[in-house]
């Protein structure tokens, strides 16, 4: 059960995606747009819709974001539960925009609170805008807060670019990517669009397994200028229950809400209860539910402004010589 938990906590904690297990541009994946075989027909004559990013060079996106889960995992007669809270403000500094419309910015956490609990246990807590000291199991996120954690470049489309990790961290997996990539021509209400992924598992014996994966988009709507976006993790390779039981986490159901004129995602929320049987032996299993939610802040929201642009100014300049 430790797998499930460190890859949890290490995600929440460095928010390496807006996307937890959300996240969506492919790096290195194809991106296929096609309509619903229910709404081609109404679709045909009906208005088309380009989304893309559309950021300003010296701009702040602060999204605030929390994520609650619990794993309860039955083997061996033994029964172990988990329930895991997390709260974040993250910050993407656009430090550039360049002529093809691809655009740089540096990704820093401003602040997390997080906890988790077993049952019969005290909750282990840790806030990084108090002083108290940090409890063990938080030491990485804790040295995460208020630095650059990466400087990414993404096209238009939400593809990634460019990226520097500026902090060791775990590196991120290539279905677990920093934005929603966009499909590639214009779209129109009812049709879908998808990113395919490779992705390592381990059979039971410890030998090395890839599977097909894809994360599938559908536009849903436009109201009032914001797209509704509805957004599904699914595995198509057949697997066995064991290597099902390391993707639980991802296996996420969705909804994307993206502003089309400002070329932003304002708000979005990913769910997952998935229960997965005969993961370790015959009588085991697995429960796993969970609840990201994240928005986009208001700009004249400035909380721990300070420690952003210290953050900044590391990125930036060279350390100024000792006196």
């Amino acid at each position: 059960m430790n797998t499930y938990l460190a890859r949890t906590s290490c995600y929440v904690a460095l928010l390496f995606s807006s996307f937890a297990p959300l996240a969506l541009a492919a790096e290195t994946a194809a991106t296929t747009s096609t309509p619903a075989p229910a709404a081609a027909a109404a679709t045909a004559s009906g208005e088309k819709y380009l989304l893309r990013y559309k950021f300003a060079m010296g701009e702040e996106l602060r999204y605030d974001v929390k994520l609650v889960s619990k794993l309860r995992n039955n083997q061996d007669g033994r029964s172990e539960e988990v329930e895991t809270e997390t709260e974040s403000v993250k910050s993407w500094k656009v430090t550039d925009v360049l002529p093809n419309g691809e655009m740089q910015f540096m990704h820093v956490v401003e602040w997390v609170k997080m906890s988790n609990q077993s049952p019969g246990l005290p909750p282990n807590k840790f806030d990084s805008r108090t002083n108290d000291p940090v409890p063990t199991g938080f030491q990485t996120a804790a040295r995460a807060i208020g630095i650059p954690l990466s400087v990414l470049r993404i096209a238009p489309d939400g593809k990634v670019t460019f990226r520097e990790q500026k902090h060791p961290q775990q590196k991120p997996q290539e279905d677990m990517p920093i934005t929603l990539g966009l499909p590639e021509a214009e779209i129109a209400v009812g049709e879908k669009w998808s990113h395919p992924y490779n992705v390592t598992v381990l059979r039971k014996g410890g030998a090395s397994l890839q599977i097909q994966t894809r994360r599938i988009c559908k536009l849903r709507d436009v109201k009032n200028g914001v797209a509704v976006i509805d957004v599904e993790y699914q595995i198509l390779t057949p697997v066995d229950s064991y290597a099902r039981s390391q993707l639980v986490d991802r296996l996420t159901d969705g909804t994307v809400r993206f502003d089309v004129a400002k070329g932003r995602i304002i708000a979005q929320e990913h769910n997952v209860d998935k229960r997965i049987l005969g993961h370790s032996s015959k009588a085991s299993s697995l429960h796993f539910v969970s609840k990201l939610q994240e928005r986009l802040l208001p700009s004249e929201v400035k909380e721990v402004k300070s420690e952003v642009q210290q953050a900044s100014a590391v990125i930036e300049t060279k350390p100024a010589a000792k006196k």
